[in-house]
């Protein structure tokens, strides 16, 4: 299967074992955590998970869904429509929701580049991983973080390392017990072994900061 296309849940059991074949220190917490979690947890559609990412930023979770959920609120039925109907909205309603005049700066680029065309949403399931990284790192506000997380939890990119994101720094150093955070050069050169399951190995190392470590 080409690595840019979305992993079946077929293939989520088959990472499990690669993981556990090929790093044993990473296989003990995949044994002890189960099966792999990544795609329960997504948005209904490319934008709405585009519009979380804006929200959710610097933002505890409880935080953001309070505040997402006040946004959708402002649409019939708690759905969002369209880049039109988020267009119709005057700037004052937007910061009613919680969101800072940043974050709805965010939200106008987004919509204005879909709107004409510069970022086309159904388009980006056929593209590959790093041109969905350019695309999306075009939006004000969006990072490579943001784009590997929608990689990640929206199209299901088997093979995503966010190797700067702090909880994998983190869960890194406690798993393999490393006197220094190390850096995304080394994370990298870890990963090499995760290949190419590196989005199901980061999902792991997550949730080994949640449960305690073997």
């Amino acid at each position: 299967m080409p690595r840019d296309e979305a992993v079946t849940p077929e293939e989520y059991d088959r990472a499990r074992r690669l993981l556990m074949r090929r790093d044993p220190i990473l296989g003990v917490a995949v044994k002890l955590i189960g099966p792999c979690g990544l795609a329960a947890r997504q948005r209904s559609d490319h934008l709405t998970a585009l519009i979380g990412a804006i929200v959710s930023q610097q933002l505890s979770t409880k935080a953001a869904a309070t505040i997402f959920g006040r946004f959708v609120a402002l649409f019939p039925g708690g759905e969002i429509p369209g880049t039109a109907a988020i267009d119709a909205l005057g700037d004052e309603a937007l910061r009613g929701v919680g969101l800072s005049g940043q974050k709805v700066g965010y939200l106008r680029d987004l919509c204005a580049r879909i709107a004409d065309g510069r970022l086309q949403l159904d388009a980006l399931d056929a593209l590959t991983d790093d041109e969905v990284v350019e695309r999306l790192t075009a939006v004000k506000g969006f990072g490579r973080w943001t784009a590997e997380m929608f990689l990640m939890f929206r199209l299901h990119r088997p093979d995503v390392l966010p190797a700067g994101d702090l909880g994998i720094v983190r869960a890194v150093q406690n798993l393999y017990r490393l006197r220094k955070a190390p850096d995304a050069k080394r994370i990298l050169k870890m990963g090499e072994a995760w290949r190419p399951y590196r989005s199901v190995a980061s999902w792991y190392l997550w949730q080994t900061l949640r449960k305690p470590s073997p």
